[in-house]
């Protein structure tokens, strides 16, 4: 199939003060799908990251007429709905997740969609990398993370149905969604989240900031702060035992528990919290394939 006989799909993203995360995230998904195809919603930022980027940026004004997440998750499935009117697919991922299809089967995202006709939605294998601070330096900007990074823990919790070619509503902050959906074992999802120690304290103290002045996200990670966030990172990477951490593979005898109907109309990926979840979760190495790829 030649590329322009591969879906079109639309990546979208919303960012407040988001840094140099921001920025990878344009130059991975450009890479994947094309910077034309991508949205930045700027959630009011103030630090210069949404400024001079090379895709379409949508300046919002305060999410104040309904509850935050209800709005957020409102006005980014309309975002959706809308590009689905001219595009095969829809991506949305926060600016610190990064997906890849498993590139032993699938040259690029895109590709992989053209592997799925007729799903409305699926789910990724969601990896929360991990800085193993005794053994990794900080991240090296303009680098590769995955490389940089090798360790990570697989949770259940964040295997979203962020890629769907149905116009149905996301959920539940993006971990549901109103259709049904399968987590598919060649479609992965990097989360950044605690991929470097310095970078986790800044963000957690800014999220907790956010949570303390606007309400957002409560009962989540938000609500602790980037103190509490660092020392959770150091609590799970001391004494790690390397010699029995495997390359990780896809659990695909337990892949069909992690999703169940919550409600009527609305299909979630289920597991322990992230704090419950990295502490219990075991380690797993990123396979070589997969390294420079993000």
């Amino acid at each position: 199939m030649s590329t322009t006989e591969l879906p079109r799909i639309a990546a979208i993203t919303m960012a407040r003060d988001e840094g140099t995360m921001l920025r990878r995230w344009v130059e991975h998904y450009s890479r994947e799908v094309g910077v034309e195809n991508l949205v930045v919603v700027d959630d009011n930022s103030s630090d210069g990251s949404t400024d001079d980027l090379p895709c379409p940026v949508l300046r919002i004004p305060p999410l104040t007429k309904k509850s935050f997440e209800g709005a957020r998750m409102g006005l980014l499935s309309g975002i959706a709905g809308g590009l689905l009117e001219a595009y095969d697919a829809a991506i949305f991922c926060d600016v610190d997740e990064f997906i890849v299809a498993d590139p032993k089967v699938h040259e690029s995202l895109r590709h992989f969609a053209a592997a799925r006709p007729g799903r409305r939605a699926v789910g990724v294998m969601g990896l929360n990398l991990v800085h193993d601070v005794a053994q990794e330096p900080a991240l090296v900007d303009g680098e590769p993370i995955l490389g940089q990074r090798r360790l990570a823990k697989f949770l259940p919790l964040m295997c979203k149905p962020s890629l769907k070619w149905d116009p149905a509503a996301w959920a539940l902050a993006s971990h549901g969604i109103r259709c049904p959906f399968e987590v598919d074992p060649e479609l992965f999802m990097f989360h950044m989240k605690f991929a470097d120690r310095d970078h986790l304290q800044a963000v957690a103290d800014h999220r907790h900031q956010m949570f303390r002045s606007d309400g957002r996200a409560a009962k989540t990670s938000w609500e602790r702060s980037g103190g509490d966030m660092v020392d959770l990172l150091d609590e799970i990477t001391t004494d790690i035992d390397h010699d029995a951490i495997r390359p990780f593979g896809p659990p695909l005898k337990k892949l069909a528990t992690i999703v169940e109907q919550s409600a009527p109309d609305v299909w979630r990926a289920v597991g322990g919290g992230q704090v419950q979840a990295m502490r219990n979760r075991p380690f797993v190495r990123i396979p070589d394939r997969f390294l420079g790829r993000v």
